[in-house]
Order: C-alpha cells, then sequence, then structure tokens
C-alpha cells in the first residue's frame, strides 16, 4: 500500500478594472505572469515557450520546467508545466508536476462583466510531495502560503491592468 498525501485546494475570486481582452493577453505571457509574483517569485520561462504566450501552445504541450526564484535570485522549486487545456480568450489549465508537489493543477478562467471588467478565478489543487507531505499540517502550511501567494498575484494584475477611473467635480455626469 502507498501513502499519497491529501489533495489541498485554494480558490480566488476578483474583479479586474480592464477589458477580458487585456486581462488574457496578460495572464497568459511570461511578462505578465512575473509581473503579478514579483517582487516575491519570478518564473523562469522554459525553451519552447520562450517569445510566445499561453495561447500559442497546442492543448496537451509540455513547456519543459520553469524554475521559481525568490526575489528574482534564489531557485526555491520548479515546475514542470504542461498546459493542458486552453479556451483562448478565456481558459487556461495546466497540469504540472514540482519539485514540492507531485501534482499541481491551476486552473484560471475569466469572465467578461460588461465593457471595462473582468472576473478572474483562479483554482488550484496541489498535492505535497513526500516526505514533505508526511509532515502533520504541511498541507495546511502549503495552502496559507499559496492562498497569499494569489491574493498578491490579483493584487497585482488588478494594479497593472485598472483602467483609470475619471475623478474630481463632475466625474460622475
Amino acid at each position: 500500500m502507498t501513502f499519497e498525501p491529501a489533495t489541498q485546494r485554494i480558490d480566488r475570486v476578483s474583479i479586474v478594472d480592464a477589458p477580458i481582452d487585456a486581462v488574457w493577453a496578460t495572464v497568459t505571457s511570461p511578462e505578465g505572469i512575473n509581473t503579478e509574483l514579483r517582487p516575491y517569485l519570478k518564473m523562469t520561462v522554459p525553451g519552447p515557450f520562450r517569445g510566445r504566450t499561453i495561447a500559442d501552445i497546442e492543448p496537451g504541450t509540455r513547456l519543459g520546467r520553469s524554475y521559481f526564484l525568490l526575489f528574482g535570485a534564489v531557485p526555491i522549486d520548479f515546475d514542470d508545466i504542461t498546459v493542458a487545456e486552453i479556451d483562448p480568450g478565456r481558459r487556461f489549465r495546466e497540469q504540472s508536476t514540482m519539485m514540492s508537489m507531485s501534482r499541481w493543477v491551476h486552473e484560471r478562467t475569466l469572465r467578461p462583466l460588461g465593457d471595462d471588467r473582468t472576473e478572474v478565478v483562479d483554482a488550484v489543487s496541489f498535492v505535497p510531495r513526500l516526505p514533505m507531505g508526511l509532515i502533520p499540517g504541511w498541507g495546511a502550511v502549503l495552502r496559507a502560503c499559496l492562498s497569499f501567494l494569489f491574493g498578491h498575484r490579483h493584487r497585482r494584475l488588478q494594479a497593472h491592468l485598472a483602467v483609470p477611473r475619471p475623478s474630481g467635480p463632475g466625474a460622475d455626469r
């Protein structure tokens, strides 16, 4: 009998004050992903992904290893990325393994809210890799860290893409 730590899950939903096309272009590019992760992390770009976006990738394509660099400098993990599914302009699903996770699934879905707002939904499930996954509470620690990171990503995405709103006297007219 083999033991596998329990699957953990986090979900994050936010509204970005930008049109869905602008959000899609950002969240599917290496530059946009790193904009979301800064300053805590930077992801390197696997060779087959250089100069491309997730939207350019054929579903089921393994891109290769991307390294996570703490504060842009210290390697702390890798993600062996496979883009499993893509609904252009709306959704992608990554199914991967990591140094720290035996299974990682990240699905990001976008939904337009009128012409200039977009709902961003991240659903992440993961299984911590052994032996760390045997430590009581380790899954909860990872879940808390990832919940913080995805909250940070959503705030950074909003700040990066927010459409300026008129302010001052008469702005509501």
